[in-house]
């Protein structure tokens, strides 16, 4: 059975399309004012790498911000069930799933089927996400994708005391005019950030093993060290996997 799965996030959109639990292919672009035209735009880039037919397409499950936008999805499904499904997939282990996008990030624990037994939730303050690492990455004149390389050559350890936004990148300007060097910096602020994250994770009680990260910041290796460091767990990341994709990955089971 074909089916497509679709992850509408606050930067991006992204689209996979899969057959019998096996992932055909995927799709991620930026996101725009207008869901459902950039939802098509992100399918048909994906029915293309598939070489497939809008008609082959059995079911298709949206989630995400503009999930009701979508007038050709067959149908809509939380993102928190969506974030447990496809982590499931991705590691049959996962027991405590964190979820970073752009506007939001998630603690998720799950039993061993994937049902949700709770989950922390934080959409109100652009700390702990993506925007977060955005915003001080303006601040300091670097590329977002770059900032993970970047704080591996840090030599000081420095603290950020604000986790508000408008403060901390406030304080960032601060301290590079204090001298402070930018690897150093942006591994206060990978800290900072998981500081914020983890008080979230710690709001689902224990930490289960096994712990996957999911979302686009998942591929900041800064971050994801610093959550190690700062939950005290090891956190899985399979070989091969991208963790941008998971909540597209759940909608299509969901489908399926």
């Amino acid at each position: 059975m074909i089916v497509a799965g679709c992850d509408l996030g606050s930067q991006t959109v992204k689209v996979v399309i899969m057959d019998d639990m096996r992932l055909l292919a995927k799709t991620v672009i930026p996101a725009t004012t207008q869901p459902e035209k950039v939802v098509e735009e992100a399918l048909n880039l994906t029915l293309d790498q598939a070489n497939l037919r809008m008609s082959d397409i059995q079911r298709f499950v949206a989630t995400g911000y503009g999930q009701k936008q979508v007038s050709f999805a067959t149908q809509t499904a939380s993102e928190i069930v969506c974030h447990a499904r496809g982590a499931l997939w991705h590691l049959g282990s996962v027991r405590t799933i964190i979820d970073i996008g752009g506007q939001d990030a998630k603690a998720i624990k799950i039993d061993g089927q994937g049902k949700v037994l709770r989950y922390q939730y934080n959409d109100k303050c652009a700390a702990g996400t993506g925007r977060f690492l955005q915003i001080m990455a303006d601040a300091l004149e670097i590329q977002l994708d770059d900032m993970g390389k970047i704080a591996e050559k840090f030599t000081e350890s420095i603290t950020i005391s604000n986790q508000c936004v408008v403060f901390a990148e406030t304080e960032v300007v601060s301290l590079i005019n204090d001298g402070k060097k930018v690897p150093d910096i942006l591994n206060a602020l990978h800290k900072a950030l998981a500081a914020r994250v983890a008080s979230l994770v710690k709001g689902i009680g224990s930490i289960e093993q096994d712990v996957l990260m999911t979302g686009g910041v998942a591929k900041n290796r800064g971050v994801f060290h610093a959550l190690e460091e700062t939950l005290g767990v090891r956190i899985q990341q399979p070989e091969g996997m991208d963790p941008q994709i998971n909540g597209a990955i759940g909608a299509a089971l969901i489908a399926s």
